[in-house]
């Protein structure tokens, strides 16, 4: 009899625990897609709320203002969810265990551009010119702002610190803005961004021009923690919530931004293009 007393005494603390960590806050981490921290909350407001109604858990929204930021905060478990760069994604695997579950679409498509841009009255043509120019980076969290450029210049054997006359490090509208006011000869950027910032009015289209652009990269991605990746029923109702985004945009617009259209499930190996560049540049180091 003491042995089933202890047994049911233990069946039920075990399944209060687990009823109140159900029902704790998921807190989900947005890097900063917008120009500012306020426009940013208030652009995923609406994914946060949506996945709170598909969830049936408090959804708790915050920006990150950095990719690398954000990469630490869902592996020190700040953050349960995230919606974050390619590059990012990729170092919080490697160090906390975070899985992606899904990849945002971008006018239907899984990838996007990583791309190099100047001032039409710069004189450079291609990189090749960039030789004592100013160049920026965006943080070192950044997949076209900062891995995927740096992987292209080692492959040409160029090293930024001594290649270039000045070397700056910050965010992708600074970089555009820079550039197209002619403060800044040259710049990594992704195609999304300087695409919005013109539909935005924030640059002039003829401004900038682009002097390279990658191969085609993974869109971001919306990646759990690792302790939520465990949870494969809740994967699965996460990967279906994101999943019925796209017929909930034709009733709900502002769910995601202009020209996000959903999202699709993808797994850790869709980013493989982006761990190899990072293992190329010595960036991410192997287990």
């Amino acid at each position: 009899m003491r042995v089933i007393t202890q047994l049911i005494i233990t069946l039920f603390f075990g399944f209060t625990a687990a009823s109140a960590m159900a029902e704790e806050p998921l807190k989900l981490g947005v890097g900063l897609f917008q120009p500012n921290k306020d426009k940013n909350d208030a652009t995923y407001r609406p994914l946060a709320a949506y996945l709170a109604d598909k969830l049936g858990r408090t959804v708790e929204l915050r920006t990150v203002d950095s990719w690398e930021g954000l990469a630490k905060s869902l592996a020190s478990g700040e953050t349960d969810l995230a919606l974050m760069g390619p590059w990012g994604y990729v170092l919080a695997n490697q160090q906390a265990g975070a899985q992606v579950v899904s990849t945002i679409l971008y006018d239907g498509k899984p990838e996007y551009f990583g791309i190099m841009v100047t001032h039409p009255d710069s004189g450079i043509k291609s990189p090749k010119d960039l030789k004592g120019r100013t160049f920026a980076f965006g943080d070192k969290g950044s997949t076209s702002g900062y891995l995927i450029p740096l992987h292209y210049f080692m492959t040409q054997g160029i090293d930024p610190e001594t290649y270039f006359s000045k070397v700056l490090y910050t965010s992708h509208q600074a970089i555009e803005t820079q550039v197209t006011r002619g403060a800044l000869d040259a710049g990594a950027d992704y195609n999304r961004n300087r695409n919005a910032m013109i539909e935005q009015g924030l640059i002039k289209a003829d401004a900038s021009r682009i002097i390279w652009q990658s191969a085609p990269l993974p869109n971001d991605a919306f990646a759990v923690s690792r302790q939520l990746a465990g949870d494969k029923g809740f994967v699965v109702r996460l990967q279906q919530a994101l999943a019925g985004i796209g017929d909930q945009l034709k009733v709900q617009p502002d769910l995601l931004p202009p020209h996000y259209t959903g999202f699709v499930s993808r797994d850790n190996a869709f980013y493989k293009p982006i761990r190899d560049a990072g293992l190329a540049t010595g960036k991410l180091q192997t287990k």
